[in-house]
């Protein structure tokens, strides 16, 4: 596989734990409750009837008769009740007359004053707090369980209807102008230089609208940033909102669109009133081509949901007073699908195009990725940069991070340059699979395959050098041939496809030369270099047969607002595009066969030394090469002017 350097949960407290979330009441929990509460009463009723239970119950006169014999020590009179102790530690219980004394009912069975005398009596208080919360337990206990029930049934209930209520407003993220936590300044975006340049004016509109109402001049009130994902585009919207020091409402597309007929509307609407409020104010919508896609191409499926809110955000933009200081900024990697009238002046007029950072942006970012981990002496942003053109600010970020991650494992305190150089293979490709052991035939025909690559590209004039070659798996693929160029290209030629063309091809050369049989290890490089074919005959006009005719978009999606399958071009024209394709395939191939069959020794050194070594790095190969009379690529003399003077600076 030959691998070029191309572009491309559970809520927390303040001290970073898990924030606990209570489990939401259904009718079955509320049931359960019940239940269990019901049966925890029956248990205590149980216990205390156990308890009483314990002393037998004899007649009124039988206690008198044993009283007089001398075998109750104490007596104990609750209301009508009368417990008896009796000297071998037994109880017994009898019941009284209600209107007399239990002395009185005693001395009427015969018991004398001085047997009474002998016992001692004791009299409780009926009317306490406990003895009438024991006699009306069983009736209010039902009730209060009942109430409880009511209680939580008519909560969620409430519940429900505010979130019924809800529903059609606004679930944007807010940030303050105190929140200095959050805040987000152009000190924290490297690069975008020309970007920044052009949101700072918003800035100064923010902070000093004044001077612009005066002058008649009315600042743009939608800003749409573009660029690839990973570019920072969202980091820019909020770094503009800190520079202004205003509320910051961020919102996805994809949150307007429900699957209810007006409430992504009703969302707008909720939000623009927010931010009107909250003014001066930046509304941010992130991935505006969820909802903003052109109405009428097929896209989206006619959602009449999505189209009802994009004519919404139509209306609050275009309603928006010169003075009323609330600007809106979107984001998307896709510009090529939007609605005509969100870009049309008045809305989304101003455009900002954020590119992938350059060699001297990358290392701004990196250094500001690395300035809160610990690096050893020996690292070199610089070099991470040069090896990592087409990287975007995100994956520089993951690169940082995925280096500490190696140091971190390995049981090291500060990040080396062996880690960030690794981890730079592991962000393009995927980690190391060495679990993958090859057989010995199949390390034999990775080897081949890959030094099939290194080769024609080393030999091609317009292909990029090889930095490094390895058959150790990484990812899907089974080995990688790493090319870095030598300097930042905005524009490629037809030269340089065709050699790209024909070094993906290499692979497959090489295993047809040496084997000769094919497997299935070229796939990957088949489909990329008959997209590139493609995509040179229908996007840049580099077919001298079909000629200057752009056929298809570089999205393959949507040209011109047709649908996917509009196709605006005649079976015929299809034809022949197939037929180009596989022309310059079919001539890339014999231009891969014939740079391996006159560098064959060349060949068989690299594949050798790789089956022995596994990785072969840039200095040891090219010593390979140049021993076998392959003349390197070196840089033009401006090149190595103009990277002596931005060293120097």
């Amino acid at each position: 596989m030959a691998a070029n350097a191309s572009p491309n949960q559970p809520q927390k407290n303040k001290k970073g734990a898990p924030r606990f979330t209570p489990p939401r009441l259904t009718f079955m929990n509320v049931m359960a409750l019940v239940i269990l509460f019901f049966l925890l009463l029956t248990g205590i009723y149980a216990e205390f009837s156990s308890r009483t239970n314990n002393a037998s119950t004899v007649a009124l006169s039988t206690l008198a008769q044993d009283i007089q014999k001398g075998k109750v020590t104490s007596l104990d009179v609750q209301d009508t009740q009368v417990t008896a102790t009796y000297a071998d530690k037994t109880e017994k219980i009898a019941q009284k007359e209600m209107d007399a004394s239990l002395t009185e009912s005693l001395t009427r069975l015969g018991v004398t004053p001085a047997e009474l005398a002998s016992t001692t009596i004791t009299v409780e208080n009926p009317n306490g707090f406990w003895y009438w919360v024991g006699e009306l337990s069983p009736f209010l206990g039902p009730l209060l369980v009942v109430a409880f029930v009511f209680w939580l049934i008519s909560r969620q209930m409430r519940g429900a209807g505010m979130q019924a209520l809800s529903f059609g407003q606004s679930k944007a993220r807010i940030t303050m102008p105190d929140d200095q936590k959050q805040r987000v300044t152009f000190k924290d975006v490297a690069g975008a230089r020309e970007a920044k340049q052009e949101l700072l004016e918003i800035v100064d509109f923010l902070r000093n609208p004044k001077k612009f109402i005066e002058i008649g001049a009315e600042i743009p009130k939608g800003v749409l940033l573009m660029g690839a994902p990973g570019t920072g585009k969202t980091l820019l919207a909020r770094a503009v909102a800190g520079e202004a020091n205003v509320a910051f409402f961020s919102i996805s597309g994809s949150e307007f669109v429900e699957m209810f007929v007006g409430v992504g509307a009703s969302r707008v609407r909720d939000l623009f009133k927010m931010a009107k409020e909250a003014a001066p104010a930046i509304v941010f919508v992130d991935e505006i081509d969820a909802v903003g896609r052109a109405r009428g191409s097929g896209m989206g499926g006619g959602n009449d949901e999505r189209e009802q809110t994009l004519n919404q955000i139509l209306v609050e933009m275009d309603g928006f007073e010169p003075n009323v200081k609330v600007i809106v900024m979107a984001a998307t990697n896709r510009p090529d699908v939007l609605d005509p009238a969100l870009l049309r002046p008045g809305r989304f007029d101003r455009r900002v195009v954020i590119d992938l950072p350059d060699r001297n942006d990358r290392e701004e970012i990196l250094r500001i990725h690395a300035a809160r981990k610990q690096l050893a002496e020996d690292v070199n942003l610089r070099v991470v940069a040069e090896r990592t053109p087409g990287f975007s600010g995100a994956d520089l970020q993951s690169l940082t991070n995925e280096a500490a991650i190696l140091a971190a494992r390995e049981n090291r305190t500060r990040i080396g340059q062996f880690d960030l150089i690794r981890s730079i293979e592991k962000v393009m490709l995927g980690p190391e699979r060495r679990s993958h052991i090859l057989s010995v035939k199949e390390k034999e025909i990775t080897a081949y395959h890959e030094a099939g690559h290194a080769l024609v590209a080393s030999v091609l004039p317009h292909a990029d050098p090889v930095h490094k070659i390895s058959i150790i798996s990484r990812g899907r693929a089974a080995g990688y041939t790493l090319k870095l160029p030598f300097e930042e290209r905005k524009l490629q030629s037809r030269r340089e496809f065709l050699d790209d063309i024909a070094v993906s091809l290499g692979g497959y050369v090489a295993e047809r030369m040496i084997f000769g049989d094919i497997t299935t290890g070229a796939s990957n490089d088949l489909q990329v270099s008959t997209a590139l074919a493609r995509s040179m005959i229908t996007q840049y006009g580099m077919s001298e047969k079909i000629g200057p005719v752009a056929l298809e978009s570089p999205t393959g999606r949507v040209l011109f607002g047709m649908g996917v399958n509009d196709r605006e071009y005649s079976e015929r024209v299809a034809a022949e595009i197939d037929a180009e394709v596989t022309r310059i395939m079919t001539e890339a191939r014999t231009l891969a066969e014939k740079t391996l069959a006159e560098h064959k020794k060349a060949f068989e050194a690299v594949s050798k030394r790789l089956i022995e070594v596994e990785t072969i790095e840039r200095e040891e190969y090219e010593k390979i090469i140049v021993a076998h009379g392959i003349e390197l690529k070196r840089k033009s003399h401006v090149e190595e002017s103009a990277k002596d003077m931005t060293l120097h600076t």
